[in-house]
């Protein structure tokens, strides 16, 4: 067990962090670092534009914000048109429905302000690191942050997490920053409550038991009970009310039954019930319980390879949790850890569930590397530099591939089909065999139908509409007589291939 020491006054806390942040770089240190973080950007901003909407997740919540746009119902994101989604708050719709309306019905558009919210994450771990540890801690805490691999993902990909993450780092910093240190402004401790409606917003109440995890046990483990009164709670309750509750209630009153399903069944019965059926959106991501704890290391990478290196000097890395007056290390321990103690009795879970202990995983690690092995040295230069240049080429790399030879990659996305079928006609009636594809529907703005029996298949022959007509692989052999009858195949698009229908049918187009 951890062992932390009682709370520090701040003026303790002060003299603790003289007294042990030492951590230094050079000038050509801080401008390599600060170069990569361009490249990561640059890189990042590149596959918002090239990389296509990847069935289903990302595609999924992309359609849903462009329905919102189309709409104009900002209250109720829809699943299908007139079906509400209750699956998640709206916060990350909004906020890729937004960027559409500014930037256009477009990749870069929707995901514009996820990419924010990652540089929100981003600046706030720098700006409290800052504070607690010194600038050039933060600016190789918040290096490592960028070139993990999940982050870096996520940091503009369409779903709810990033706009989480974004709420559960502002309560976090928020709370150590006021509650730890008597002399930080009172901001501080409104940050805690506005990332909790950020969080309530975003995912709703998981992101506040994320929250209120590590935070319990680092006040229980440590005897900080006292620190509690530091926080403005009343004024800072009423802010968080007011950010978050109107839009709950007012989504119950515009679609009845929601916060049932929504607190029962995507809070309870999605992560306890094994196989769950209640999904109305799709189906549970089935996993063995305590899957989570195997996501964790793997998304940490390529850092996950150098906390190993950490583990090798185990007693040292305890002497420094020990040493701790001001129990920065144990706070950031349980914090990074929050997800995996959440999700371990999880029975439908997803890597992305260990997102929001990211942040604190990789200030961690730099704060502790720090202690054991001293200032950053050649080596650990060196390794920063690599890790980083390697996330950078790599995804450069693919994003250029998925973008020149989108077939090679087998990407699960639609775009190339829907584009393929309308350069052969604007007009063109794209219908899909079988399965839905949120991707199909977003490049083809709604416009997309589906069939799944022989008579829908007949029916498109008699139509008069020339009609482009998607298939699986597998399911062409047993359409094979029907799709003769009156189809050209185009090919082959990823997953599926393209029927066009002769231009002698309809008007001739």
């Amino acid at each position: 067990m951890v062992v932390m020491e009682p709370e520090a006054t701040g003026l303790e806390l002060k003299n603790a962090v003289r007294k042990t942040s030492t951590f230094s770089l050079k000038h050509s240190e801080r401008q390599v670092l600060i170069a990569m973080l361009c490249v990561l950007l640059i890189v990042r901003i590149l596959a918002m534009f090239w990389y296509p909407f990847v069935d289903t997740t990302e595609a999924r919540y992309a359609e849903i914000a462009r329905k919102m746009l189309e709409t104009g119902d900002w209250i109720t994101p829809q699943f299908d048109y007139g079906v509400p989604f209750w699956g998640k708050p709206p916060l990350h719709t909004w906020m890729s429905a937004l960027g559409m309306r500014i930037f256009g019905v477009s990749h870069f558009g929707a995901r514009f302000f996820i990419l924010m919210s990652s540089i929100g994450v981003l600046s706030l771990c720098y700006i409290w690191v800052r504070k607690v540890r010194g600038s050039d801690q933060a600016l190789v805490a918040i290096a490592v942050l960028a070139s993990s691999g999940l982050f870096f993902g996520a940091s503009a990909f369409v779903m709810t997490d990033m706009a989480m993450v974004l709420g559960t780092t502002m309560s976090m910093a928020g709370f150590y920053a006021c509650a730890a240190d008597k002399s930080s402004h009172r901001l501080w401790g409104y940050l805690f409550f506005v990332g909790l409606a950020v969080g309530l917003l975003a995912k709703g109440p998981v992101a506040v038991v994320l929250t209120g995890i590590p935070i319990f046990l680092w006040m229980a483990v440590g005897n900080r009970w006292r620190q509690l009164t530091r926080l403005p709670w009343i004024t800072g309750l009423l802010i968080t009310a007011l950010i978050a509750l109107p839009w709950y209630l007012v989504a119950e009153a515009k679609t009845p039954g929601f916060l049932r399903y929504f607190i029962v069944g995507e809070h309870y019965e999605r992560f306890l019930v094994s196989g769950w059926q209640g999904d109305l959106y799709g189906s549970g991501h089935a996993r063995p319980k305590g899957m989570i704890w195997a996501y964790g290391p793997v998304v940490f990478m390529p850092w996950t390879l150098f906390v190993a290196a950490l583990m090798l000097r185990s007693k040292q890395v305890l002497e420094v949790f020990r040493k701790d007056q001001t129990g920065w290390h144990s706070y950031l321990l349980v914090w990074s850890l929050s997800p995996l103690i959440l999700f371990t009795p999880a029975a439908n879970i997803i890597p992305a569930y260990v997102l929001p202990g990211i942040p604190a995983a990789a200030i961690l690690w730099v704060s502790v590397w720090s202690k054991v092995f001293g200032q950053p040295g050649w080596i650990t230069r060196l390794s920063f530099q690599l890790s980083m240049i390697g996330v950078a080429v790599t995804v450069l790399a693919l994003t250029t591939v998925a973008f020149f030879f989108p077939n090679t990659l087998n990407v699960r996305s639609e775009r190339e089909l829907v584009l393929k079928a309308l350069e052969t006609s604007p007009d063109i009636a794209i219908t899909y065999w079988g399965d839905r594809s949120y991707s199909a529907e977003f490049y083809t703005q709604g416009r997309v139908r589906y069939v799944t029996d022989a008579a829908g298949l007949q029916a498109l022959k008699t139509n008069n509409v020339r009609d482009a007509l998607a298939v699986n692989s597998q399911d062409i052999p047993h359409l094979k007589d029907q799709l003769e009858a009156g189809f050209v195949d185009l090919g082959r698009f990823n997953r599926r291939h393209l029927f066009i229908e002769p231009m002698s049918k309809g008007n001739g187009s």
